[in-house]
């Protein structure tokens, strides 16, 4: 026999903190206001419909109205039962004789209705009222809804009925018009954050605020949903709950990397977007959650777009308000409702491909290509202003599928129409050139680091990327320059860049292609790399840094963000392969992330 005593049953937090009074009712104000008034003048209704999601106290109300009418420490019903009677405290056990507890799920039949038609003639034992909660009744089936009909709407005195259900629209007219609706709200997440942490006090345990943001996040506003959640997180964590644990358990992605992958996909950035979609797939998150929060982030900035007030939320943190400002007031409402559109239809690919990481995938490369697209009514202004009579006023080049971007016979390209990647780039180039030829959109840029900004700039970011990431420079100057390739380019990249160039800057530009070269640099990619290693190692031998990691011996530097224009980094680089040492006058501007 062992000498250590029985552990007592654990009960889970959604049954141990079950309201049991409609002050502990949290989020049904409008609810307990009305059947309060209701008790306090004598108007009872004879049945009660409660409807709402799943796990919003639906069956708990029921049970409180139970305690509410039948409570013995008082004259009669009244809005604070006791709980200490015989009559709740049966109740609150589901023992009580008089109230009468059934399940419509799995007792559906016009029998089992029989059995209540029969009974409700009895007056109750030892309760003031005879009360029957039906479970889902939504579940009843046509037969058995007939045959409650006429009971229902003339009951005994002493009988009531109530119904709960989350699919209200399932019910029949005559019996809805028999019972007195209630409809259960969602609960608001400050206010289930507020009751998740008085439930972490009361189990002694700690918990992140963050992490319950999370938690009341992915609830959407169920308490019962709440708790079960805040219970597993408690036990993954060993009673210590911190948003990343919560977020590893729910295989949710950063909110901050989620923004910053928006960002990226609206300027065109595949590469970076694959990156952070890839980095977020492999500490563990759901592509479909992914979509999702792309989703999420794509109404929020519409919705900041629309009424910025949007942005007053306890559940979103200052710099991601910040972020979000800046986002929306760059962003336009065609780009917005476009990336809604294709995020919503990529939902559901990614939902039913066999590779859900490469749905994803495909769905952001979408995005991104259609970033660089006009709006619809720029796209006609644009036309509509364009001359038809000078072919001069377009690019020289036609666009690889053969089709001519000016002239009279052209017709309009269609913005949904998914054109071929040349064709496509070339109509664009063609409706951001200047018609008149005189003013050029940008000036000469007089590096190639500045050129390759210009596409970023331009949003073009197919292009942007091989210059970035496949081409090493051999000789540069305004107006030509000289690349070898890594043979990962586009057929037709050559001619896709002269044609930006010159709309651009109104030069024709001279492009040439060397693989036999040996002068060349590294890729603007590897110069970066380098700097960025460069700037860690600095980093680390910073004093301040040491110190940081001698208290925190754990911690491990992430990144080495530069704050500075890009401008100034190209100059700086410029500078360097000169021999020269740039300084801006001003005192260092990295930032580090741990």
């Amino acid at each position: 026999m062992s000498d250590t005593a029985p552990q007592e049953n654990y009960r889970v937090l959604a049954r141990k903190y079950r309201p049991a009074d409609f002050e502990s009712l949290i989020g049904q104000e409008a609810m307990v206001r009305t059947l309060s008034n209701a008790i306090d003048t004598g108007r009872l209704a004879h049945a009660f419909i409660l409807t709402g999601v799943r796990g919003v106290g639906k069956t708990t109300t029921a049970r409180i109205i139970a305690k509410a009418l039948n409570c013995t420490n008082s004259g009669g019903p009244t809005i604070a039962p006791c709980g200490t009677c015989d009559n709740c405290i049966s109740i609150s056990e589901s023992r009580h004789v008089d109230i009468l507890e059934m399940d419509a799920a799995s007792r559906t039949g016009v029998d089992d209705i029989r059995e209540i038609i029969e009974s409700v003639r009895y007056a109750p034992v030892s309760a003031r009222f005879k009360i029957y909660i039906i479970d889902e009744v939504h579940m009843l089936s046509k037969s058995a809804f007939n045959a409650l009909l006429k009971t229902l709407e003339e009951p005994p005195e002493h009988v009531k009925f109530i119904f709960a259900t989350t699919e209200i629209r399932k019910l029949p007219v005559t019996v809805l018009s028999r019972c007195q609706r209630f409809d259960l709200k969602r609960v608001e997440a400050d206010v289930l954050v507020a009751h998740l942490a008085k439930l972490v006090a009361a189990e002694d345990c700690k918990a992140e605020e963050g992490a319950l943001a999370l938690i009341a996040r992915a609830a959407e506003g169920s308490v019962r949903d709440s708790l079960s959640l805040l219970d597993q997180a408690i036990a993954h964590g060993a009673g210590e709950v911190t948003e990343a644990q919560v977020r590893d358990m729910l295989g949710l992605a950063d909110r901050a990397q989620v923004l910053d992958l928006f960002e990226q996909i609206m300027k065109g950035e595949i590469g970076d977007a694959l990156k952070t979609l890839r980095s977020q797939y492999d500490s563990g998150a759901d592509p479909v959650v992914v979509i999702n929060d792309l989703l999420e982030v794509s109404h929020w900035l519409t919705r900041l777009k629309v009424t910025p007030d949007t942005g007053v939320d306890t559940l979103v943190s200052e710099a991601e308000k910040e972020l979000g400002g800046k986002m929306a007031a760059s962003l336009g409402m065609p780009h917005l409702t476009r990336a809604w559109q294709m995020l919503m239809k990529g939902l559901g690919e990614v939902r039913m491909a066999p590779s859900p990481i490469a749905a994803a995938e495909m769905v952001l490369i979408r995005m991104a290509y259609a970033s660089g697209l006009p709006s619809p009514a720029d796209l006609v202004k644009k036309l509509q202003n364009a001359p038809t009579s000078a072919p001069g006023s377009m690019p020289a080049a036609a666009p690889a599928s053969g089709a001519s971007v000016g002239g009279p016979s052209a017709s309009a390209p269609q913005p949904q129409q998914m054109q071929a990647p040349a064709q496509r780039s070339a109509d664009v180039v063609a409706l951001r050139a200047d018609t008149t030829g005189d003013h050029p959109k940008h000036p000469m840029p007089v590096s190639f680091e500045k050129m390759v900004a210009l596409f970023q700039a331009e949003k073009e970011g197919i292009l942007a990327t091989v210059l970035t990431d496949h081409v090493r420079l051999v000789d540069y100057k305004p107006g030509s320059f000289t690349i070898t390739t890594t043979g990962r380019t586009p057929n037709d990249f050559v001619m896709r860049s002269k044609q930006c160039l010159k709309a651009w800057t109104g030069t024709d530009w001279a492009i040439s292609i060397n693989n036999d070269a040996v002068e060349a640099t590294s890729t603007l990619k590897e110069q970066h790399d380098a700097r960025d290693q460069k700037r860690r190692e600095e980093t680390l031998e910073d004093p301040a840094v040491k110190a940081l990691l001698e208290v925190f011996p754990e911690a491990r530097l992430l990144a080495v963000r530069d704050r500075r224009s890009l401008d100034e980094q190209i100059e700086e680089a410029a500078a360097a392969e000169d021999g020269l040492t740039y300084d801006d006058g001003e005192d260092d501007k990295s930032e580090f992330d741990f």
